[in-house]
């Protein structure tokens, strides 16, 4: 089995947005069960030495742990190119210049929609006007500048104005994700699920946008699953190119693998990260194709997505073990076409075309509480 090229360090699950499409798990780690700094310091080192090239902090808002600075220049002193994913709440032009004097290297800064109103509607804060701010600071730097876009039913209609304002901060590279449906966004999926007529609007937008700025900015889109003939080869495959710590310490194959009921994932604080992608039950579990069902075992695309998602596997159809029902040629397709004429008949309903995040907001209000300081 290959090294792992990158890690996923989500260092905190703490956040001040309140995103609908969340897709953290549903139950998080509270303050108390994070890592401390010298755990994730050796961890750093010991994915260096496993092979990793890119550390990924991300959350939560990773900008929510003070040792941010510090960790970043464990990174760097470990020789990982060191990549910060956040809403960009909580940083300051002087702490910027701190992360970068510490070795940051990329910085990935999210955006909800093309005006400050719409955005601060969908991420349930007052953030838009500074994350414009902030990408100054960030041109201001030598570090890569990546825009990304979460893209849903609620603003995919606004898609060229959020293109064109990204493109006037100067970004070197767009990631135009349209939402994935785990955790909270999939509790929501019925507000958030774009159309097809929606999809293929926004494919001819992104076509258009590329043939614009070739050269200039890199456009990456991702689309949602639920609209694609085949699944996404997830994560480059289960334990296959990536390796994810929670901010607990478990070592999982993805974001959303601890949805999957039975399996244990084993503790930085007990076991080495080498340990873990080579021995580890959970890792070896999805491994190859012995496990792979028909029709992914015969097929010729098994090579290729692996057999799609085991996480949406299991949350669409209770088991972990089966075809991703995202493929066509899935024996339970039929969910997703069931998920797609439903949810497009919820968005065209009147009240739903009103004000369908004011009702998740307020279901979501002891959540949020619980994400911004969890105790």
């Amino acid at each position: 089995m290959p090294n792992p090229l990158a890690l996923i360090a989500e260092i905190t699950h703490r956040c001040p947005l309140h995103c609908v499409y969340c897709s953290n798990p549903l139950e998080l780690t509270s303050r108390k069960e994070e890592l401390a700094t010298v755990d994730w310091l050796r961890v750093f080192g010991e994915a260096a030495a496993l092979g990793v090239l890119h550390l990924h902090l991300t959350g939560g808002e990773p900008l929510a742990r003070p040792d941010l600075a510090e960790l970043i220049a464990g990174a760097r002193q470990s020789r990982l190119y060191t990549n910060l994913i956040t809403s960009g709440i909580g940083l300051s032009r002087e702490r910027l210049a701190q992360l970068v004097e510490a070795g940051l290297d990329h910085i990935q800064l999210s955006f909800q929609d093309s005006s400050e109103g719409p955005a601060n509607w969908i991420a349930g804060a007052r953030a838009h006007a500074h994350k414009i701010e902030l990408a100054g600071w960030i041109r201001s730097h030598r570090i890569a500048f990546t825009a990304n876009l979460v893209v849903h039913r609620q603003n995919i209609e606004h898609l060229e104005g959020m293109i064109e304002g990204i493109e006037a901060l100067h970004p070197d590279r767009m990631e135009i994700a349209h939402a994935q449906y785990y955790g909270w966004a999939l509790q929501n999926r019925s507000a958030l699920l774009p159309t097809r007529a929606q999809l293929d609007r926004a494919l001819a937008v992104v076509a258009a946008a590329e043939e614009r700025l070739r050269g200039k900015v890199r456009i990456d889109m991702v689309v949602p699953d639920y609209h694609a003939r085949y699944p996404k080869a997830c994560m480059g495959g289960w334990g296959r190119q990536l390796m994810l710590i929670d901010p607990a310490g478990r070592a999982l194959p993805c974001h959303a693998a601890g949805v999957i009921p039975g399996m244990c994932f084993d503790n930085v604080r007990e076991h080495t990260l080498d340990w873990i992608w080579q021995s580890s039950a959970a890792f070896q579990k999805f491994r190859g194709e012995d496990w792979m069902p028909e029709p992914c075992r015969s097929c010729d695309r098994r090579k290729e997505d692996f057999g799609g998602c085991r996480c949406q596997a299991y949350l669409l159809t209770g088991d972990a073990s089966a075809t991703d029902p995202v493929c066509e040629l899935a024996p339970l397709h039929h969910l997703i076409e069931d998920a797609v004429r439903e949810d497009a008949a919820t968005g065209l309903a009147p009240e739903a075309r009103e004000a369908p995040f004011h009702v998740l907001q307020e279901q979501m209000a002891g959540f949020w509480r619980y994400r911004t300081d969890p105790k």
